[in-house]
């Protein structure tokens, strides 16, 4: 499983070409990468870690979805590689400004809290892995935006409840600490 999963970070990693972390500058693919590590301390399901490394490359790249699958068919068997690709379609956010430009993102967040709710227990585990490292980057380096993402993370969360449960139970704890971090800052 290791050199599929190698295979597929590089696959993941040239999809995401010269993207860089927004805040650290590191090349885009560190994060899918700690999704996945995150991932892989509460499953083995290779679907569920191949989607963890791909979870932002239909959200974030011009690859498709039959692209990502044509690779996967090359390296695991075609019903995990489109049970891969289901899971990544679930977690590419559907209320984007581009498609619902006359929503305010306060409802186009709340939509996708609502939708998230109904995917499926693997891409919600995902989520919470997803979460968990954005809480954690977004609470380092943008302290005047950082709460009001941490509290959509909060109402997403609420709407999650059927992925791994001790992990869903971490993402919580995570994002629970960064919102008081910021609350104590406030106080003094």
């Amino acid at each position: 499983m290791t050199s599929t999963i190698e295979q597929i970070k590089t696959f993941a990693d040239h999809c995401h070409g010269e993207q860089k972390r927004k805040y650290s500058g590191d090349r885009y693919i560190v994060h899918p990468i700690r999704v996945m590590e995150t991932c892989r301390n509460y499953t083995n399901d290779i679907t569920v870690l191949a989607a963890a490394l791909l979870h932002d490359v239909l959200e974030d790249t011009p690859v498709t979805k039959e692209e990502i699958k044509q690779f996967l068919e090359t390296i695991i068997d075609p019903e995990n590689a489109s049970r891969t690709v289901r899971i990544v379609e679930e977690l590419t956010d559907v209320f984007i400004k581009e498609n619902f430009p006359n929503l305010k993102r306060k409802k186009r967040r709340a939509k996708e809290a609502l939708r998230l709710g109904t995917v499926s227990s693997e891409a919600q585990t995902i989520k919470y892995a997803d979460i968990i490292d954005n809480a954690v980057d977004m609470s380092a380096y943008d302290k005047n935006f950082a709460p009001l993402y941490l509290s959509e993370c909060k109402d997403i969360l609420k709407n999650m409840t059927r992925g791994n449960a001790e992990l869903y139970q971490r993402a919580l704890q995570v994002v629970e600490d960064c919102l008081n971090k910021f609350e104590r800052k406030q106080k003094f």
